[in-house]
């Protein structure tokens, strides 16, 4: 028999008359359940991911069959964690329980056990497949954010008195300009910041350092909405490209061959928070100075598979469930279409307001991913944000930073979530312009 929601016990309290002799107090306290029902396995088969490192008992259903509950859910613009794919959370719960046969979650796994390993190993093949990435290149699936690789960076990649470039087109390019000052030369070869990061600069127009490690670049800058529609090319062969692509990683196809290095956070696009997926030419690890701890040392991870300590086990697993959605879809080639096709008519909304809303962002370099934009009357902006809530369209504030709003419109996000907010921003439009 369950027991009640609320159980009494008994509360040991200090006397005001006697210190030395407690009072007794009686009150009620919320008690989890002792009885939990349980998923049964006559009611609904088994799903899983092939793979031919899987136990055996596993068995596969596409993740386009399972069942859509979108009356429940909210369309989420937030700029991360972001919404995920509909299909990929409902597997990831009815797998959550009992893994495959396996007898326990994710959660529970040893990241050393043949179960986990063959999660980890077909999230890196699939996102090999995905981008094309050839075996000159090493996968890391890490902990500590795309923050921590602003530091990783040039203690792995320099010396304390080498010269590195950054173009900073936004906040997050500025911060990591700043942390590569500690371990590094720094040198900030173009600036958006006058300009309130709203372009992204010509590449013939760019002095580059002569002898650079290496030319920083921020993809896509979340707060802003900059995106790089194209990438750099270092004028020195010897200097490598590198790119934070946590906003847009995976959004379209990327020629992994001209970088020597890409990171990215996962909680934008391809997964959960607490994932960062780091992609590195090979023979660039191995090069660390003294001073690197060893959670920061490329080469300590790549030597053991992502597996020197515990990694970020389910968000991993949450991560290859997404490659695999992304792959069913045709791949990042339409991926990028469905991507195009959404921010088109965002875009397109805003422009034709003529003025009620307005988007900062130089038309050549709007984000497919992360739309800021204002409204003509400021002062109907916290307006906007609340009615849009009721209307189950969340986390459209703008960046504190920025203010205004910004719509997020990652991968995941279905195309009628967009139109839903086109058709509230053409009425607001009508009721207040």
């Amino acid at each position: 028999m369950a027991m009640s929601a609320a159980t009494s016990h008994s509360l040991l309290l200090k006397n005001p008359n006697n210190p030395l002799k407690p009072t007794t107090t009686t009150t009620q306290i919320a008690t989890f359940p002792t009885t939990l029902s349980r998923p049964t396995t006559n009611q609904k088969p088994p799903i899983s991911i092939t793979c031919s490192s899987a136990p055996a008992a596993a068995t596969t259903t596409p993740l386009q069959t399972l069942p859509s509950t979108s009356s429940d859910r909210v369309f989420n613009f937030a700029a991360g964690p972001a919404t995920l794919p509909e299909n990929v959370l409902l597997k990831a719960q009815s797998e959550l329980y009992n893994w495959r046969g396996s007898g326990m979650s994710v959660m529970e796994m040893s990241h050393r056990g043949k179960e986990f390993l063959s999660i980890i190993q077909k999230a890196e093949s699939d996102l090999r497949i995905l981008l094309n990435i050839s075996s000159d290149y090493a996968v890391l699936f890490l902990q500590g954010g795309a923050t921590t690789q602003f530091a990783a960076i040039p203690l792995n990649l320099c010396q304390p008195d080498d010269t590195v470039d950054y173009i900073v087109t936004g906040s997050w390019s500025d911060k990591a300009y700043k942390e590569a000052a500690r371990f590094s030369k720094p040198n900030v070869i173009w600036t958006g910041k006058s300009e309130k990061y709203t372009k992204i600069p010509s590449f013939d127009s760019l002095q580059q350092s002569p002898h650079a490690k290496y030319l920083h670049i921020c993809a896509n800058e979340t707060i802003h909405g900059v995106e790089f529609k194209d990438y750099p090319k270092p004028n020195n062969p010897n200097t490598i490209l590198i790119a934070d692509m946590s906003s847009n990683f995976c959004s379209k196809p990327v020629d992994v061959s001209k970088f020597g290095l890409i990171y990215a956070g996962a909680q934008k696009n391809v997964g959960p928070s607490g994932v960062t997926i780091v992609i590195i030419r090979k023979d660039l690890i191995g090069n660390a100075q003294p001073i690197t701890p060893i959670m920061l040392d490329y080469k300590i991870h790549a030597e053991n598979n992502s597996l020197y300590n515990t990694p970020p086990c389910f968000g991993i697993y949450m991560c290859g469930l997404v490659f695999e959605d992304l792959l069913a879809q045709g791949g990042l080639v339409e991926v990028e279409k469905n991507n195009q096709k959404k921010a088109k008519i965002l875009y397109d909304a805003i422009d034709v307001s003529n003025g009620f809303y307005r988007c900062p962002v130089d038309k050549s370099v709007r984000s497919l991913m992360n739309v800021p934009f204002t409204l003509e009357k400021s002062e109907l902006e916290a307006e906007f944000i609340k009615e849009a809530a009721k209307e189950k369209m969340l986390q459209l504030k703008g960046h504190r930073s920025v203010g205004g709003m910004r719509a997020s419109i990652y991968n995941a996000m279905p195309y009628a979530g967009v139109e839903k907010l086109v058709a509230f921003m053409k009425d607001f439009q009508a009721r207040h312009g």
